[in-house]
């Protein structure tokens, strides 16, 4: 194969890398945008329903009771979905890279 032939079929594996590439770009941001958006709407409803349960609260002993229970499930919340956005992120890099890393073994062997 010729210097120029080898250029051309390198220049088309750099394209279809990008490529595929973008494709799994755009699929991992969507995922991760979703999961954002559900953990941000679940935030609000669980926020929502604990101002809704406080205008009820008579005694201070039940509000201090339903104030430690809302900010253990909060932050037990945000602890498991934080945990699951990282995972999709950490997916998202694996992915997007990969075909990338096949060119470069590829290029290398």
């Amino acid at each position: 194969m010729s210097n120029v032939e080898q250029i051309q079929q390198t220049a088309k594996d750099l394209g279809d890398a990008a490529m595929s590439s973008a494709k799994t770009f755009a699929t991992s941001i969507q995922t991760i945008a979703t999961a954002h958006a559900d953990y941000a709407k679940k935030a609000m409803k669980d926020g929502s329903e604990f101002i809704s349960q406080l205008t009820s609260v008579k005694e201070p002993a039940k509000l201090m009771e339903l104030h430690s229970e809302y900010a253990k499930n909060a932050y037990e919340t945000f602890v498991a979905e934080s945990k699951k956005i990282s995972e999709l992120y950490t997916d998202f890099f694996k992915q997007t890279t990969k075909p990338f890393e096949a060119l470069i073994a590829k290029k290398a062997a």
